[in-house]
């Protein structure tokens, strides 16, 4: 990639580029959130952002750059979400702050966030770092819940599997809608969480 190609690093190296990056992510991300992935395009995320897409090019490698990190964008938020209600309240039991971050995760944008794992399923060429930055983004929050006396192995054991069984419920959630058969496998997790957390 040329110098020139990477136009979007010419915004980065002020304060004032950044800045204008971080605001019309915001917006790109804002549009995602309500509208989905179905029909994205440059030409829809400046008018989202109230721009053009020129000035998106400027500040962004191009749409695949854009729609990646305004998924990363969106994830972030619902992370965000999802710790700040399994922190609330002082000495909660593991599976007790895991069992509350159900509802966020299933929240608004859920969807869109299924559609961006689907995508990198479907077009792993150009949308991987869809589905592999995902990991990267909830484990170290899922490691900030578990017990502070627990070593390091065991917070990442823990929280790996955590990862896992959320996902596969998220997935039967969207597929299948069988909240009977996901809240009997929340019953199996929060056993398997209260076994470890008392061993």
């Amino acid at each position: 990639m040329t110098e020139e190609r990477a136009g979007y690093r010419r915004s980065a190296k002020s304060p004032r580029g950044e800045a204008r990056r971080r605001e019309l992510l915001d917006r790109v991300a804002d549009d995602l959130g309500q509208n989905g992935l179905v029909d994205f395009s440059l030409r829809r995320a400046a008018r989202a952002a109230g721009t053009t897409h020129k000035v998106l090019l400027y500040h962004f490698a191009g749409p695949e750059e854009l729609l990646t990190e305004s998924v990363l964008q969106l994830r972030e938020r619902r992370i965000s979400r999802s710790l700040a209600a399994a922190t609330e309240g002082a000495d909660r039991p593991l599976a007790d702050r895991v069992r509350s971050m159900w509802p966020v995760l299933v929240g608004p944008e859920s969807w869109v966030l299924d559609q961006a794992i689907g995508l990198a399923m479907y077009d792993p060429a150009r949308y991987a770092d869809l589905a592999r930055e995902a990991s990267k983004q909830y484990l170290p929050a899922l490691l900030s819940i578990c017990p502070a006396a627990w070593s390091e192995r065991r917070k990442g054991e823990v929280a790996e599997l955590i990862l896992a069984t959320l996902r596969g419920f998220l997935i039967e959630w969207r597929t299948s809608g069988d909240g009977a058969g996901i809240e009997a496998g929340f019953a199996a997790l929060v056993r398997a969480l209260e076994r470890e957390e008392s061993a």
